[in-house]
């Protein structure tokens, strides 16, 4: 297995369409949904938490809080929601012949290797 997630790896829009500031919010809170979810199923320590909730702090306000709040609910049930795109981990795993450990796993390390780039 490669040592990247990607959950919805046909969803990616051309480099011209950047997200809008509301879709980064909601994908970052779905990305700490799904976090969560990884912690509570007993896949992953709650470190990743910690450091997305400190990225995320980083982000503009959104406008629409209705959609963050959204995308954040459908993280918590194990949905990854971004670009359009939803897929359960579930689903993710089986299209990648892996399990919901390892693809939480993965998602927490790359969570952790953004993390340490922040300015301390």
């Amino acid at each position: 297995m490669a040592g990247t997630v990607s959950f919805a790896q046909d969803a990616q829009a051309p480099a011209t369409d950047a997200p809008s500031p509301d879709a980064a919010v909601s994908a970052a809170k779905n990305q700490l949904g799904v976090l969560e979810y990884c912690v509570a199923q007993g896949h992953i320590e709650g470190d990743s938490v910690e450091i997305q909730t400190k990225m995320m702090e980083m982000l503009p306000a959104a406008q629409d809080q209705a959609a963050v709040d959204a995308a954040y609910e459908k993280g918590k049930e194990g949905t990854v929601s971004a670009m359009g795109v939803e897929q359960t981990l579930s689903d993710a795993a089986t299209a990648q012949g892996a399990d919901e450990a390892a693809l939480c796993g993965q998602l927490a390390q790359m969570v952790e290797q953004a993390g340490a780039q922040l300015p301390k």
